[in-house]
């Protein structure tokens, strides 16, 4: 099960102590993420028998504020821009969503068999929300008062379809630890679509999740910080961003399936870490061993011991083992709180500075240690 992009806490603060239209849209929007999620556990089911194009091939929808999926087709792959704004921005980020795992990591869309890139967009009256729902991508207008259109932010739109991605690999039970685990990969893929689009390097990003989906009304910069979990709104309405950073805050909640939006900021904070001590272009060295840990080394119940373990694996696979790359992972996850068994690792945890000199667009497969170097 999914809930979709917002974090189902701030749609039920909505319902409880917004007044007027805004209470009743938050308590629409937390009614129609619960029909989706039971239709995306039905879905999920038959995902696996739908058809690959074998290439990009993006289709766009309108369901004209309904709820009946998927609605008139406006738009596919080659056609033309439209006049109809969410249309073309459901295209776009499924396209730069597609070419980031295409081009990085060699993916074939979300199942690695060239997946059709479906979505829906003006799904619901005012739906404040975004989400994959096994087979499609669909999206809400949003309020207009606290959250503007879903299709406006291009890391919702790489979180969601790596929920997909998730689905066909590690398929990370969406409950507790491993649902933390579920939401964080897609906050780490989601903010790297953004990245890599920008071609920003990790010390220029802003680790913002969903930073375009808040209206100048509310006191906040985005849904999610992976910088400063905790710290992405602070809002009389919306109420306070309750991620934690580090273990010792886990929240032990019974909602939110066990808080999977709340405590992903543990592990979110730790790719953070890894990623800027690491330095250059997040994608091309810790995305690549989160890419790997994600696709082959997870199993549906995995802890965030066991992703701690299998980054640090990943990583001396990839680019040696004690080299730089291996020893920020391990120091990154210490930072948070979820140190690495004395029987996986040894030694001290002294960083080299790495320099990386790669020229994108990456080839597809693994980046050869020998360009990684590191200095004292």
């Amino acid at each position: 099960m999914h809930h979709g992009f917002l974090p189902p806490h701030i749609l039920r603060r909505l319902a409880e102590h917004a007044e007027g239209e805004l209470r009743e849209h938050a308590q629409a929007s937390l009614e129609l993420s619960a029909q989706l999620r039971g239709e995306r556990s039905v879905a999920a089911l038959f995902a696996s028998f739908a058809i690959p194009a074998g290439e990009k091939r993006r289709t766009i929808y309108d369901a004209r504020h309904k709820r009946t999926l998927p609605g008139k087709l406006v738009r596919g792959e080659g056609d033309p821009r439209v006049h109809d704004t969410a249309v073309n921005e459901a295209y776009d980020g499924a396209g730069k969503t597609y070419d980031f795992y295409k081009k990085v990591y060699g993916r074939n869309s979300v199942d690695d068999r060239g997946m059709r890139l479906d979505s829906s967009v003006h799904y619901g009256v005012h739906f404040d929300n975004a989400e994959w729902n096994g087979r499609q991508m669909i999206y809400g207008d949003g309020d207009g008062q606290l959250f503007r259109r879903f299709t406006a932010s291009l890391d919702v739109i790489g979180h969601e379809l790596t929920h997909g991605v998730t689905q066909y690999t590690a398929a990370l039970d969406y409950a507790d630890e491993p649902g933390a685990l579920n939401e964080h990969f897609s906050d780490v893929f989601g903010v790297l679509v953004k990245q890599y689009s920008l071609r920003q390097t990790a010390a220029k990003a802003d680790w913002l999740i969903g930073a375009g989906l808040l209206t100048k009304r509310v006191h906040g910069a985005a849904i999610r910080s992976m910088k400063a979990p905790g710290t992405a709104y602070d809002d009389p309405v919306l109420g306070k961003d309750p991620q934690p950073a580090h273990m010792r805050d886990y929240d032990n909640t019974n909602s939110d399936n066990g808080g999977v939006h709340i405590n992903s900021g543990i592990p979110n904070h730790a790719f953070y870490l890894a990623a800027t001590l690491l330095g250059g272009k997040a994608w091309e060295v810790a995305g690549r061993i989160w890419y790997v840990t994600l696709t082959q080394k997870l199993d549906a119940r995995a802890q965030f011991r066991d992703c701690a373990e299998a980054t640090w694996e990943a990583a001396g696979e990839l680019f040696g083992s004690g080299a730089a790359p291996q020893q920020a992972v391990a120091q990154a996850w210490k930072q948070v709180g979820v140190p690495l068994r004395d029987a996986v690792i040894s030694g001290g945890t002294r960083l080299p500075v790495l320099e990386t000199s790669f020229a994108p667009p990456l080839a597809a497969g693994e980046i050869p240690a020998s360009r990684i170097r590191s200095r004292a």
